[in-house]
């Protein structure tokens, strides 16, 4: 069985900064996410059994979805110590030997994205590594899941439908009505996740929404309400649609046998010690 994991390597390096320990390199630099993301990508080798993978990064924090959106996310509010250990953390995933995708322009959802859509023909499961609800619109039934690695839990598309209310392909509309706080869009005002879901499972996209509250559900409280908000944002909505939808032709090229996992490259242990865990090259596994 070929099992593909994408990795969303921001998150873990979010993760790794605010949850692990703080390590400090030898010439003083502040490196406690990179041994921490570089640790829980070891453990994805070691104790999961991961053979075939790929790592996305935001290279840079605005993507075309600014260009669309001025209040969409930003590196504003990023802590500059941990903005720091970006580029080390993408040298480091590349002496683990490791294919790494540094986006720019694109977000690193659009590369796990666009691999998993691309390379799912061709193996017997994709498994992308993440806590960000946008990246369930990638899942179809249990060959392409969302995985919490933390919670250890899995989302497969009966999982999606029971969170969020909706199908994987709908992720876009939910979010457009219901907004996305951490990507810096609101949502229509009024609509939150049981109004949004009932909606959209009664017509199924933003598009095909009948402006008639009256076609609506009986189960939408302030139906009036809402159709005359989405009527008159409806432009918006369209566009928070947008902004929510992955795309699949970022550059994310790399073959499922590229993918494959050979071992960490020879710099690896220099890497290590220069930062001053070189620990950590121990307990790397040999390829499968």
């Amino acid at each position: 069985m070929v099992c593909v994991h994408l990795v969303d390597a921001t998150y873990e390096l979010f993760r790794a900064f605010f949850g692990a320990p703080p390590k400090t390199a030898p010439d003083g630099r502040e490196v406690g996410a990179v041994r921490g993301l570089l640790s829980t990508l070891v453990s994805l080798l070691r104790n999961e059994g991961a053979t075939h993978v790929g790592c996305a990064t935001d290279h840079v924090i605005r993507s075309f979805r600014n260009e669309l959106w001025p209040g969409y996310k930003t590196e504003e509010g990023i802590p500059e110590v941990l903005w720091s250990q970006f580029p080390l953390a993408e040298e480091g995933m590349r002496a683990l030997g490791l294919v790494v995708w540094p986006m720019v322009d694109f977000e690193a959802d659009d590369a796990l994205a666009t691999s998993a859509a691309r390379l799912s023909p061709e193996c017997d499961q994709v498994v992308i590594c993440t806590v960000d609800k946008d990246l369930a619109q990638c899942v179809r039934g249990e060959h392409v899941i969302v995985r919490d690695r933390m919670r250890k839990k899995d989302l497969n598309e009966e999982g999606v439908l029971a969170k969020f209310g909706v199908s994987p392909r709908q992720i876009p509309d939910y979010l457009a009505l219901v907004g996305d706080a951490a990507d810096g869009y609101p949502g229509l005002p009024g609509f939150g996740s049981k109004s949004a879901a009932a909606l959209l499972r009664a017509f199924g996209s933003i598009e095909a929404v009948p402006a008639d509250a009256s076609r609506w559900p009986r189960e939408i409280r302030g139906a009036p309400r809402l159709a005359a908000t989405l009527v008159e944002q409806h432009e918006h909505a369209l566009l928070f649609k947008k902004l929510a939808t992955l795309r699949s032709d970022a550059p994310a090229t790399e073959s499922l046998e590229e993918l494959r996992w050979r071992g960490p490259r020879a710099e690896l242990r220099t890497f290590c010690k220069e930062l001053g865990f070189e620990d950590l090259v121990d307990r790397v596994p040999a390829p499968v």
